[in-house]
């Protein structure tokens, strides 16, 4: 029998979080696997002492460091950790996406630049607003649930956000960003498990937190396959992909959450994406 922890970050108070874990688990137990749930916390990290680990691992957090020290004790984890930092982090996560041709807003990664060493008067940030106008969308590099996210609508308020998060942060065009996000769930085999359509009245960002209206959506051939296509490009075993309508009609690339979460999806389609994602994984290491 395969042995597998659930993990999910114990520091955060939201029941959300433990939910996530739970989905997950009872998954396990219905195809036959030993599971545990585990806070990221009660993993010790000890890199001297001896310690028992399951078959496999599935981490719901972006606690990537613990990702990475599981997987130098051979186990193997989902999604690998290298793949969940490269998408935490939304400068490289479009960098790659660039790389590798996906559609997407029209976007520009920040410059680092050190605190008390500012580039105000250098011409730089002049350049990025002649090349994408306004309004525009502002992210900080780390940032979930829509949080971190700005919409920019007046030359203060990009002068005032670039002062502030300097390197950390990327923009992009707003015509694209205001467009209601479908949300896939997929995973390697080439296949969408579930898909929702996103939107909302009272808010540029559609997400459900932010209260967002979800609601069930046939995806084109062509969208499907821009979904797959994104996940393949950073490489994700399991994701959700956000895709947003273009002023043109074309379909865009916003981003790719590889520890994305699935009770959303279940409420609204009534598809569990926990079920095949477990199969996957058995598949996997069959």
């Amino acid at each position: 029998m395969l042995s597998c922890w659930v993990i999910y970050n114990g520091s955060l108070v939201s029941d959300k979080f433990q939910d996530q874990a739970q989905l997950m688990a009872e998954a396990a137990e219905r195809q036959g696997i030993q599971v545990s749930i585990m806070k990221n916390y009660e993993i010790q990290m000890s890199l001297s002492e001896q310690q028992i680990f399951p078959d496999f691992a599935v981490l719901l957090d972006k606690d990537i460091l613990l990702g990475y020290f599981l997987k130098s004790r051979g186990v193997p984890v989902y999604n690998d950790p290298a793949i969940i930092d490269l998408c935490d982090n939304k400068a490289t996560q479009y960098i790659r996406l660039s790389e590798r041709k996906i559609p997407m807003p029209k976007t520009i990664v920040a410059p680092k630049v050190y605190p008390n060493f500012p580039i105000q008067g250098s011409g730089y940030y002049e350049g990025v607003l002649d090349q994408l106008g306004l309004p525009m969308i502002i992210k900080e590099g780390h940032g979930s649930f829509g949080m971190k996210v700005y919409l920019i609508e007046t030359e203060g308020q990009f002068y005032e956000k670039s002062k502030a998060y300097r390197a950390s942060i990327t923009c992009s065009r707003n015509s694209s960003q205001k467009a209601g996000a479908r949300h896939p769930r997929q995973y390697r085999r080439r296949k969408i498990v579930a898909a929702m359509k996103r939107q909302s009245d009272t808010d540029f960002r559609a997400n459900i937190t932010n209260g967002g209206r979800a609601f069930p959506v046939e995806l084109t051939p062509q969208q499907e396959q821009l979904a797959l296509d994104a996940a393949q490009a950073v490489g994700a075993v399991f994701a959700g992909v956000d895709l947003l309508y273009g002023p043109d009609g074309q379909t865009l690339v916003c981003e790719v959450n590889a520890a994305a979460h699935i009770r959303n999806i279940l409420n609204v389609t009534g598809v569990n994406v926990a079920d095949a994602m477990m199969r996957y994984i058995q598949e996997d290491l069959a």
